[in-house]
């Protein structure tokens, strides 16, 4: 089955999202954890978010995901009868 390049753009879009907001807590330390904060500020507030890295990241493993997606795609894993099938759906 062929996809075309804009909905494959799309897929990747859609996972890259989910995956960042996966990634974002990761290794984030509020103010009030770390006893330092400036006064005023929400005691919640990160004190160092590293967001490069998290970009990074998340754009690694979705390609990761992505790949793994379109492997499973192109070997007929994820066809909608077959998830159809899977979920009890009359197709």
């Amino acid at each position: 089955m062929a996809y075309s390049l804009s909905t494959a753009l799309a897929i990747y879009f859609v996972v890259w999202w989910i995956v960042l907001f996966l990634t974002l807590p990761f290794g984030v330390r509020s103010q009030h954890e770390d006893g330092e904060g400036a006064p005023g500020t929400d005691p919640g507030a990160p004190i160092m978010a590293r967001m490069g890295w998290k970009l990074l990241w998340t754009t690694v493993i979705s390609a990761v995901l992505f790949g793994i997606g379109m492997w499973a795609y192109q070997q007929g894993y994820l066809n909608i009868e077959r998830l159809s099938k899977l979920m009890g759906l009359p197709f």
